[in-house]
């Protein structure tokens, strides 16, 4: 279960692109109204319909966002990472509710800054709220183009596409670990698992990757990998 053990974390509300513009003060103003949460493997923090009043922001750890299609299939949309947030919607509208859900995939530390506090910190800054705007763009602009390549491109480029935004370093000869299981990583790229295995052993077969674990990817040559995909 979460422990809701709450205090404020300054350290948090640095770590996200929407406050880092603030000066110290500022920051511990608003780091006055976060609160701490942390949430244990498979937790959800929030479900389909529940009242979406409250900016969350990832500390540590990682969260899932998923919507459930009527026959309960599970549909991943994104993976928040330390750094990133989510209920931007609540920001926006005055009566919304959750329309996906949120799971914490590892163990995980969240700050929640509710609505009615965040509002007056909208009033008096008003640069924080063309930061979220300009990140709610990033993500629509990122979803279209899932949209795009889940209609139109291979499988197999989908994975080299997925691999080379999550390398962990920009050399050629590099390692990717995978933000998610093989089945989520299928829902993600609109595909099964199986034809997840089938894409990386057919990769591993031609020499460009090698995988050391579940979870690690090693990439050969960069280069050589993305202009397979091309």
């Amino acid at each position: 279960m979460a422990n809701h053990n709450h205090h404020s974390h300054v350290d948090c509300i640095r770590l996200v692109p929407i406050f880092n513009h603030l000066n110290d003060e500022q920051m511990h103003l608003i780091a006055q109204s976060a609160h701490e949460v942390q949430y244990v493997k498979n937790e959800l923090l929030f479900r389909f319909g529940d009242k979406d009043d409250t900016l969350y922001i990832i500390n540590n750890g990682r969260v899932r966002i998923y919507s459930l299609s009527e026959s309960g299939r599970e549909q991943t949309i994104r993976i928040l990472h330390p750094g990133d947030f989510m209920g931007e919607v609540a920001i926006l509208q005055t009566e919304s509710y959750h329309s996906n859900y949120a799971e914490a995939i590892s163990e995980t530390s969240i700050c929640r800054i509710h609505k009615k506090n965040l509002d007056q910190y909208l009033d008096r800054y008003p640069e924080i709220m063309r930061r979220i705007l300009s990140d709610i763009t990033k993500r629509l602009q990122l979803s279209e183009k899932q949209t795009v390549q889940v209609s139109t491109e291979p499988v197999e480029a989908r994975i080299i596409d997925f691999l080379s935004e999550n390398v962990e370093d920009e050399k050629n000869h590099t390692y990717v670990t995978l933000p998610m299981s093989k089945k989520d990583l299928a829902t993600y790229l609109g595909t099964t698992p199986e034809t997840i295995s089938r894409k990386f052993s057919s990769l591993e077969e031609r020499g460009l990757i090698k995988r050391h674990t579940q979870k690690c990817v090693e990439i050969f040559d960069l280069d050589a990998l993305l202009f397979v995909s091309s």
